[in-house]
């Protein structure tokens, strides 16, 4: 990066390493803010194309001009690490930020679900994403931009339905896994399939096996389901849905982790700055007016924060934490848990108080009215939002002889209701690339049995 040695990038590293922290390199470079929203609205800096992000991109923009946000880094996980600064970051700023991404870069390597993750993705995501884009530009010269718009607008619609417990590389269903039993068991029975007289009633017994339906339990990879068993997809509409699948666990820790690793990343800019000896006085003394607005719980000049401030709730348990526990015992924790492990055996009662968090109603005319304080109830009014990615609990549950595409959303388990409008669009998304009937079992907004189905308007 031009101009490190106006970051002290070099001395925050070995300062770091000091303090025990240990992270993959870390490429920096400089860009204008422009691309700077560019990069935080895609994901990645090159990314495949696609009209929402434009959207994304007009939203984040008009919130930036309205002063509600200020992007000073993007950071992406790997080996190495990529960090972009904006080129209107004061050297204050960008010192701190440094400082900051080197916080982030400890805990990418160090942290389970990360590292469980990547190990799976791969290490270098932005050449990964890029490659993605090439073959969707590939895919638009052969096809159509249209034909690969409609592919796109399905995948995208559903990059949060993924299931992070199974396998990225996962295989279709095996005999095992359609039949619900234990592989160590099924190896058990296979040893005594050659005992004298029971080879012929073994085989009888398969030939009279029924056929397993599919999918063999509710499924909540959907991505992955349609991109193996839609009827009439192509191969390069499969491979779409794979690339969008893949992206999306890349994605998924950062989203899980949010608190978490926001809080460390600030817990070590503001340490690290505090024992950076070679900073001059008077770009430490700036650069910590900073770290407190970056910490600070409330928005702007406002006297009240009514949406949780992922980096002062992070670096306000991780601070209270390593002052009475030290810094090993936060780190075995920053390794093991998420966001829900940490929040909801980290946040008590009493620093939930001394934070002033709360549970809220905001009415239509601007009112607003405190609910709740109780420490389980914050846990999930904290959490809520994080369940499943974000997204609604919807599983494929029946795929019929002709190719008919049952899903449901369990909303019993996310305790979550749908926008029963959008919800039909994805409905229609889905049956663009599955080619045959589809339909949702929901709830509608009073509570009654709804279904939604191709071609029909929602209830």
């Amino acid at each position: 990066m031009a101009g490190d040695n106006r970051f002290y990038r070099h001395e925050m590293e070995e300062l770091a390493h000091s303090f025990g922290l240990d992270f993959y390199p870390v490429e920096f470079e400089v860009v204008p803010p422009s691309f700077m929203t560019e990069v935080a609205v895609y994901g990645l800096p090159v990314r495949m194309p696609h009209w929402s992000f434009g959207v994304r991109y007009i939203h984040q923009l008009v919130q930036h001009e309205m002063g509600h946000s200020r992007i000073f880094e993007v950071v992406y996980p790997g080996d190495p690490g990529h960090a972009f600064l904006a080129n209107n970051n004061s050297d204050m700023d960008n010192t701190l930020v440094c400082a900051h991404v080197l916080g982030h870069a400890d805990f990418s390597k160090n942290n389970e679900l990360f590292r469980r993750v990547h190990k799976q993705v791969g290490a270098r995501i932005v050449d990964m994403a890029a490659n993605h884009a090439r073959r969707i530009e590939q895919a638009i010269e052969r096809h159509g931009q249209e034909h690969v718009e409609l592919v796109l607008d399905a995948a995208l619609s559903l990059e949060q339905h993924i299931d992070i417990n199974q396998s990225l590389s996962r295989a279709r269903y095996g005999d095992s896994e359609q039949d619900g039993e234990d592989p160590l068991g099924d190896t058990f029975v296979r040893r005594f399939d050659t005992l004298p007289g029971e080879q012929d009633a073994v085989e009888s017994e398969e030939e009279e096996q029924p056929n397993i339906p599919i999918p063999p339990h509710p499924e909540q990879d959907l991505l992955w389901f349609i991109a193996q068993y839609a009827p009439d997809m192509e191969d390069w509409e499969r491979d779409i849905f794979l690339a969008v699948r893949q992206e999306s666990f890349y994605f998924y820790p950062v989203f899980a982790c949010q608190i978490m690793n926001e809080g460390w990343a600030s817990y070590w800019h503001a340490r690290l700055l505090r024992e950076a000896s070679f900073l001059p006085h008077d770009l430490y003394v700036d650069a910590m007016k900073t770290h407190s607005d970056v910490v600070r719980p409330t928005a702007g000049d406002k006297q009240i924060a009514l949406n949780i401030n992922p980096y002062h709730l992070g670096f306000s348990i991780w601070d209270r934490l390593i002052e009475a526990h030290g810094v090993e015992h936060a780190r075995s924790i920053m390794q093991s848990e998420d966001d829900f492990g940490f929040v909801r055996n980290q946040l008590d009662a009493d620093l939930a108080d001394e934070l002033n968090i709360f549970v809220y109603d905001a009415k239509k005319n601007g009112e607003i009215k405190v609910t709740d304080n109780e420490i389980h109830h914050l846990h999930e009014a904290i959490l809520g939002p994080k369940f499943n990615f974000g997204a609604p609990r919807v599983s494929v549950t029946d795929m019929g002889v002709d190719g008919a595409l049952e899903l449901k959303h369990e909303n019993s388990v996310d305790g979550r209701g749908l926008d029963m409008e959008r919800a039909q669009k994805v409905i229609d998304y889905i049956h663009r690339v599955w080619r045959r009937p589809v339909s949702m079992h929901t709830l509608d907004a009073s509570g009654k049995d709804s279904t939604l189905e191709t071609g029909k308007a929602a209830a």
